[in-house]
């Protein structure tokens, strides 16, 4: 069953952190129902296209390139941590993670804000 505890989010919280500063990218950590660690980015000199993105982390390479991979890569990876695993099989619809990760670029009522020098 997934599931992560404050503590837990305490460990990873800087790992994250030094990626957000890496990138110049402010954001906030959270957890939802216990369940999944969820990072929303809230701005950042990274232009995403759109001022609201549901990241999906399966499919990064598929979606994004250039340093908003780069940045996304890392964030999944600095979230994941070193416990983090993942034994889930769909094909007999059995799901065994440590827990589940949510990055949101945005949020639905606050919009993603591009800080570049360059217009976004």
């Amino acid at each position: 069953m997934a599931y992560i505890s404050q503590d837990d989010k305490k460990d990873l919280t800087p790992a994250i952190k030094a990626v957000l500063k890496k990138y110049n990218m402010k954001g906030t950590i959270g957890i939802r129902h216990h369940s999944t660690l969820v990072v929303n980015i809230q701005s950042g000199s990274i232009d995403f296209g759109r001022d609201y993105i549901q990241v999906n982390e399966y499919q990064l390479d598929r979606n994004y390139s250039g340093a908003a991979l780069a940045f996304l890569t890392e964030l999944a990876a600095a979230m994941k941590g070193d416990k983090w695993f993942d034994r889930s099989d769909m094909m007999t619809d059995y799901f065994c993670t440590a827990f589940y990760l949510s990055i949101n670029v945005g949020q639905w009522n606050k919009p993603y804000i591009c800080t570049a020098a360059v217009m976004c």
